[in-house]
């Protein structure tokens, strides 16, 4: 009887081990290798568009601003330049246009950017265009300001922050973070609109990210275009206020240029900065691109990166603090 009731118990026990849900392991089809795109694509922005399918801009290494799509986050197509020879902006002599930031504003896709050449951080300003498409073409509309007409040594890097259907600008690079809201449309400074600083000098190319009652303020500290002498890292710190004061985990003022490092560099990627949008896969996984200079290959530029954004303590992380090389997918439903 003993053995039967034992044999009763091993076949069950057996049964309910053999319904255990295993969890599948990544193969290497569910994995990605950085960067994503082997070619200089500095300071990236992208959107979810209507279409579902993601777009990214970028400094114009490829000239005109060049505009590329992808469903996945990882397979990218070419598709052409937000402008061209005849349409690109003129408000700086021979000025190159750096560091956009792509929205969705009144059934508009605005494109905020910097116009500037080396050294010239009196001169150099901020414009906006807008398209009927995310592929375009963008009309331009000028320049929202001068370095000299808003007296922000520098005014480059912008970054578009929407809130209780008010408009904000953000920007700045190494003379100081600032904020000032914008007009109704987007495409102009709202009548009266003063600056207001928001952090201090160590920074550009600012991002502003709102979850769980925290804003986050990203920003790249360090030198961005020296190749693999580059010292370009990516930090942030938050605040419960949109202008401030942003902290750090010890509660020291960004403004002061205290902050938490992000994404540092490794053996194989240096310089990783200028951060884009994070952006959300079907999962709700959050991801974000950056640029960093491959150790092996530093001939390409400042490469296209991706990197999934893990919370811990409301406060952001990259895996070990440093790029992958290779890391699982982000998740889309076919």
């Amino acid at each position: 009887m003993q053995y039967i009731k034992l044999l009763i118990y091993t076949l069950l026990f057996l049964s309910c081990k053999g319904s255990e849900v295993v969890t599948p392991q990544p193969t290497e089809k569910d994995k990605y290798r950085n960067p994503i795109i082997n070619q200089s694509l500095p300071d990236p922005t992208v959107i979810k568009a209507n279409d579902g399918n993601f777009y990214l801009y970028a400094t114009e290494n490829i000239r005109n601003v060049p505009i590329f799509r992808s469903s996945d986050l990882i397979n990218w197509e070419f598709l052409g330049t937000a402008f061209t020879d005849q349409t690109r902006p003129t408000f700086v002599s021979r000025g190159g246009i750096w560091a956009p930031d792509i929205n969705y504003i009144n059934d508009k896709y605005v494109l905020y950017y910097s116009m500037s050449v080396w050294g010239g951080e009196w001169d150099c300003g901020i414009g906006v265009a807008s398209a009927n498409k995310p592929e375009g073409p963008f009309t331009d509309h000028g320049k929202l300001f001068r370095s000299n007409e808003i007296d922000v040594q520098n005014s480059i890097d912008p970054c578009y922050y929407e809130e209780d259907g008010k408009k904000y600008l953000f920007w700045g690079s190494f003379h100081g973070i600032y904020a000032i809201e914008l007009a109704d449309d987007g495409l102009s400074l709202k009548s009266g609109a003063e600056k207001r600083q928001v952090a201090g000098t160590a920074y550009e190319g600012t991002y502003i990210h709102k979850r769980n009652g925290y804003y986050y303020l990203f920003a790249s500290t360090g030198s961005c275009c020296e190749g693999l002498k580059s010292t370009y890292t990516t930090v942030v710190g938050r605040s419960e206020h949109l202008f401030g004061p942003y902290v750090d985990k010890s509660g020291r003022l960004m403004m002061d240029n205290y902050h938490e490092i992000l994404i540092r560099k490794n053996t194989q990627f240096v310089g990783t900065g200028h951060n884009s949008e994070i952006v959300l896969d079907d999962k709700g996984q959050t991801w974000m691109f950056y640029h960093a200079y491959w150790t092996d290959h530093p001939d390409k530029g400042r490469v296209l990166m991706l990197d999934k954004i893990q919370w811990i303590n409301d406060w952001p992380s990259v895996a070990d603090g440093t790029p992958s090389l290779k890391a699982e997918k982000p998740v889309f439903d076919e």
